[in-house]
């Protein structure tokens, strides 16, 4: 899968290569607004002038673009993101005397980072919302080989202003799964643990950057687990868990420390014989697992079922990392300790009702009986 995955899309930009035309911008587009812009250039809200139809122009430099790397963001999208939570390009693509450009969905209502309050997060439902499709987003791209490497709030694009339609973009980074790259450090919490060595080559290098020895990393689906257990912290909470994923940051490390204690702690479970755990509910036994080895500070505020999720999903280990596709089997339950206390309210509250119902019945039974004697 994986080599046929990479060299299909290598013919595709190879083609493409050979039939992309020359455009001027203001004759077959009517810009808009500024939609977006970073270090790859910038998006543009445009309308065709004969088709009528809205779509975002994404225009890369080309004196710091080189043609295949923007020719293989644009095949990928244009031939990969068949799901409905990936951007897809529409089929123009184009040169300018300055840029390289192609046209994609335009997520109208701006990024995931614009609706998420500092310090507060977003609506838990819109969190299980936002995750269930990037979940299956994720697993698509992966099943047909290649993982996106730059999965953040800012490349998550709003199709309402509610999320419930939200769609990963900017493909820039992708590749397929298996190939190597080199691994670059870079100070964000996205950043994998497992690219630290990266870091302490640069720290420790005092020579010129050509001379610096390479670290290189295969290219695993593991990487975008990482990525989206930082973003599902970063949607209930409104803050990252650390600054960086390295041993000299403090957040990182105690996160690090719980999580050890944890596996030792399974680990100790495995080996011995628990008497009734199969009747126990694993929600209960999650519970107990939090109580008896509360998370960090950090983490406070988080239900047993999404600190449960999370170690899945920010295993250290990359080859213990938990799929994208596992965050559906978390839905549906309490990601916050308010929401779980306010659930278990409700639910004694339905319990007394259902009682005082049940206990009405009975009073009603008893003297129906004594009518039957009196006739």
């Amino acid at each position: 899968m994986t080599d046929s995955a990479a060299q299909e899309l290598d013919e595709r930009c190879f083609l493409s290569a050979q039939s992309m035309p020359n455009l001027k911008v203001s004759e077959h587009f009517q810009v808009l607004k500024l939609l977006g812009e970073g270090s790859y250039g910038k998006v543009m809200l445009a309308v065709h002038r004969k088709r009528g139809t809205p779509m975002a122009l994404k225009f890369f430099p080309r004196q710091s673009t080189s043609l295949t790397s923007f020719l293989r963001e644009y095949n990928l999208s244009l031939s990969y993101c068949t799901h409905p939570s990936l951007t897809r390009a529409l089929g123009i693509f184009f040169s300018t005397p300055t840029y390289y450009v192609f046209a994609q969905q335009a997520g109208l209502y701006g990024d995931l980072y614009d609706v998420i309050v500092s310090e507060v997060g977003v609506d838990e439902e819109c969190v299980q919302r936002v995750m269930s499709q990037l979940s299956g987003a994720v697993t698509h791209l992966h099943s047909l080989g290649f993982v996106h490497r730059d999965i953040k709030p800012e490349n998550i694009f709003l199709c309402d202003s509610s999320c419930r339609w939200v769609k990963l973009g900017d493909f820039g980074l992708s590749r397929a799964i298996g190939s190597t790259v080199r691994a670059v450090w870079y100070d964000s919490p996205f950043c994998t643990p497992e690219v630290e060595p990266a870091k302490e080559a640069q720290t420790e290098w005092d020579g010129t950057e050509e001379e610096m020895e390479e670290i290189w990393i295969t290219v695993e689906p593991c990487i975008d687990s990482w990525a989206l257990g930082v973003l599902v912290y970063c949607l209930l909470t409104g803050c990252f868990p650390w600054e960086q994923s390295t041993h000299d940051d403090r957040g990182y490390r105690r996160y690090k420390e719980w999580f050890d204690s944890e596996v030792e702690k399974e680990e100790k479970m495995r080996h011995c014989e628990w008497r009734g755990e199969e009747e126990r509910d694993c929600y209960t036994i999650m519970k107990e697992n939090q109580r008896n080895n509360p998370p960090p500070s950090q983490f406070e505020g988080l239900s047993p079922l999404a600190m449960t999720l999370l170690k899945e999903l920010l295993h250290p280990e990359p080859k213990h990392r938990g799929s994208p596709e596992e965050i559906l089997s978390y839905l549906g339950g309490p990601w916050l300790t308010e929401t779980e206390v306010e659930e278990n309210r409700k639910a004694e509250e339905a319990e007394k009702e259902a009682r005082k119902i049940r206990e009405e019945g009975g009073v009603e039974e008893e003297l129906a009986r004594e009518g039957k004697r009196e006739r």
